[in-house]
């Protein structure tokens, strides 16, 4: 998807979405809460810091240092990490869903439009929620969270992508459909035809 976006903005981007994928990696290599407490506080920390000095020695502070932090500050990155933390929580509730949708999700794709010089606009966050949510889905093992995750994901991502997005938010928006088509078209995996044609109508139309 990152084709889909304009080239100057693609290394920032792809930056944002390797963040995305280090917060989660915590989640997915931690058992015990509080040393994956321990290290998301490393992470908002070192993101926060930003702001203030140079980057360490880790490859995808430093590739956000140089792409994305004139754009968009350190402390906007950290409320990231906020989102990750609610996962943290045991047991884990429907509240807490809601809280990794917008942190995760949704300040990943307002920091995105940022990155994208795209005008703020609530669908573009709304997009980034079920995007997480959708996500979420996959790896919940209670079947009453999985499904209200999967609600309240179809359920933003149908409405932000009934609106035109912008050319310069289509790759956010074809990452929200891939989101809504792994939910509604589960039989049909990556590189399917079909939707290969809804991402490439998305991608010349908008919607």
């Amino acid at each position: 998807m990152l084709g889909y976006a304009p080239a100057g903005a693609r290394d920032g981007l792809a930056a944002l979405l390797a963040l995305d994928g280090r917060l989660g990696a915590i989640l997915r290599t931690t058992r015990e809460p509080l040393v994956g407490q321990m290290r998301l506080t490393w992470w908002y920390e070192a993101l926060e810091a930003l702001d203030r000095a140079p980057p360490p020695a880790e490859p995808t502070l430093a590739t956000l240092g140089e792409t994305v932090v004139a754009r968009v500050s350190g402390a906007v990155l950290a409320q990231q990490v906020e989102g990750w933390e609610a996962l943290l929580e045991a047991p884990l509730t429907a509240t807490a869903l809601e809280l990794h949708a917008r942190g995760r999700g949704g300040s990943l794709f307002a920091a995105a439009a940022t990155l994208l010089r795209v005008p703020p606009a609530e669908a573009i966050e709304r997009a980034g929620e079920g995007w997480a949510l959708a996500d979420l889905t996959r790896h919940l093992s209670d079947p009453y969270l999985a499904a209200v995750a999967r609600t309240a994901a179809l359920t933003r991502l149908s409405d932000a992508l009934g609106q035109h997005w912008p050319a310069r938010a289509r790759a956010l928006g074809a990452l929200a459909w891939l989101a809504r088509l792994d939910l509604t078209w589960p039989t049909r995996p990556t590189g399917h035809p079909a939707r290969a044609a809804r991402l490439l109508w998305h991608r010349l139309s908008g919607r």
